[in-house]
């Protein structure tokens, strides 16, 4: 099963294996390490929730498919209306805090920029594997 997730993997295009492997999941992981500010629970339960029912997609389907916008779908667009909600109100926070919002925000909404057509695609029946 982990040969066949990573051969799927190692099918998609070269920028999607980077964008995945070092800005997509590491930016939304790095949420586990502000959960002491403002949010900050909720910002790392949504960053982190909407990766991990990918874990089980890909047991299920041993490897990459359009199933997997759609966690992305339900958790990160209340996390970007949460995100911007922090960054405009009037509650000071710390800058290394605001940074990484806006940095998480950047890059969620790159991905759901790529998600919502994934999952209309999925929606329409295009449920093949990479």
């Amino acid at each position: 099963m982990i040969l066949d997730i990573w051969q799927s993997f190692r099918r998609m295009p070269l920028w999607v294996q980077i964008w995945v492997a070092m800005i997509l999941v590491p930016v939304n992981a790095a949420s586990i390490f502000y959960i002491t500010q403002p949010s900050g629970v909720w910002i790392a339960l949504l960053a982190i929730g909407g990766m991990a029912p990918n874990l089980i997609v890909m047991a299920v389907e041993r490897g990459f498919s359009r199933t997997m916008a759609l966690p992305h779908l339900v958790l990160w667009i209340p996390l970007v209306v949460l995100i911007c909600c922090l960054l405009t109100d009037a509650q000071p926070l710390s800058g290394s805090y605001t940074s990484f919002l806006v940095i998480l925000l950047v890059v969620d909404v790159i991905s759901l920029a790529f998600d919502i057509p994934d999952a209309v695609k999925w929606w329409k029946g295009a449920r093949e594997i990479a």
